[in-house]
């Protein structure tokens, strides 16, 4: 029998044992099924953290300089947090300084942020993301407006009160109204608002949508930041290869400006997009480890019951077996036919659980904040584990029907 009739063979017996079959493929649908949905929740948290979290927050190509880390991820030491509180504060005449050092291929835009009630007559107050800024801002984020404009540099060096205001505070506090001419007020300071953002979307249940952001010069900086100092300096290299190249230069000039000797560490901190996601890449292989190790169960379950599946089909074609071996079919021949038999029916299997894995995964981004992302890889290697794990389950059985005496098999009734 060649490789395709046992594949025939092993397909026709799913179809008309269809319970059987069902049965016999069940642990092999699970683990598969699992490991698929896992792999592809965890490539979708992945993606949606470097795209999203990180590409939106801080940007491409974009580092920030700044007191202490913005991101705090996992355990901060009381030690490393009086530490932070110990550094100094950034102001504008060194952060001045350090824009002269870099080079006219890097832009760059300071900020200043505070969660502050703002107002108008037309709905109740609320909190908004108060943002003080300078005009290269927008471009460093790649904000765009959908109505009106962002405001100009000679706004905002004269500290002229003009705010631009994301689409959630467009449509709370302008509902049915054009926000731009309009007045919004922010701690009882008045701003005419010149445009409206488009819309930003969701970070891990913060929306960016409730923006205002108005000049740095602006009444809004001394709202943001009383004492005067600022929160990050953001730079933007002119590609990815020149970011290592802008970090370093700003290192050297601040930790000249501030005097530090060779042996004292930074008192301040340069963020970049993969130091905010370093603390999810530590835990992302732990996730797809502890993932795939429960999916491994109903693998193992499923080996075995593919194994006594066959040893079963062994013995009910235990007189098969001694008529082909009396036809001359070897040894081999015989293993063969059931190894394809048992792999077969896991890849079947397998096939399945990748169909109820993907749409488990899809189903579940749909359902909850949880995103989810296809990884092709994950379905190879589940169809190689389904392929796999029936030839481990089938080989006992195969090598017990190949070592079966021909007589004694016909003898079988």
């Amino acid at each position: 029998m060649n490789f395709l009739e046992a594949v025939r063979l092993a397909l026709a017996t799913i179809r008309v044992q269809k319970l059987k079959s069902f049965f016999t493929l069940l642990g092999v649908m699970i683990g598969v099924m699992f490991l698929v949905a896992v792999v592809s929740i965890v490539e979708g948290m992945s993606r949606y953290v470097k795209e999203d979290f990180a590409g939106k927050l801080i940007g491409f190509n974009t580092f920030t300089f700044r007191r202490r880390p913005d991101f705090q991820m996992g355990h901060v030491s009381e030690a490393t947090w009086r530490e932070w509180q110990r550094r100094p504060r950034v102001y504008e005449p060194e952060v001045r300084q350090v824009r002269e050092g870099l080079g006219n291929d890097f832009r760059s835009a300071i900020e200043s942020s505070e969660f502050i009630y703002a107002t108008t007559p037309y709905a109740r107050p609320r909190q908004v993301m108060a943002i003080a800024a300078d005009k290269d801002y927008f471009a460093i984020k790649k904000y765009a407006v959908t109505s009106g404009r962002v405001f100009t540099r000679q706004e905002e060096e004269i500290g002229l009160p003009v705010i631009v205001i994301g689409t959630e505070i467009a449509a709370h506090f302008y509902p049915n109204l054009d926000p731009v001419g309009r007045e919004l007020r922010v701690r009882g300071v008045p701003f005419r608002v010149v445009g409206v953002l488009e819309k930003q979307g969701n970070v891990f249940g913060f929306s960016l949508d409730r923006m205002a952001i108005a000049p740095f010069h602006s009444p809004m900086g001394r709202m943001t930041n009383p004492r005067g100092d600022i929160d990050a300096l953001l730079v933007q290299a002119p590609g990815e290869a020149a970011v290592a190249e802008g970090q370093e230069s700003v290192r050297e000039q601040v930790r000249g400006l501030r005097k530090l000797g060779p042996a004292r560490p930074d008192n301040f901190t340069i963020e970049t997009s993969e130091s905010a996601t370093a603390f999810f890449d530590g835990i992302k292989s732990k996730l797809v480890l502890f993932g795939t190790a429960l999916p491994a169960i109903g693998l193992v379950v499923g080996a075995m019951v593919i194994m006594n599946i066959m040893l079963v089909a062994v013995a009910e074609r235990t007189r098969e077996i001694g008529i082909r071996k009396a036809l001359g079919a070897r040894r081999r021949d015989i293993m063969g036919q059931f190894l394809v038999e048992a792999a077969t029916l896991s890849i079947v299997g397998a096939a399945i659980g990748i169909v109820l894995g993907l749409g488990g995964a899809k189903l579940i981004a749909a359902l909850t904040p949880l995103p989810a992302s296809v990884a092709p890889w994950s379905i190879a290697v589940a169809l190689v584990l389904g392929a796999g794990v029936g030839i481990v389950a089938g080989a006992y059985p195969a090598s017990r029907a190949a070592r079966l005496d021909p007589i004694a098999a016909l003898r079988q009734e």
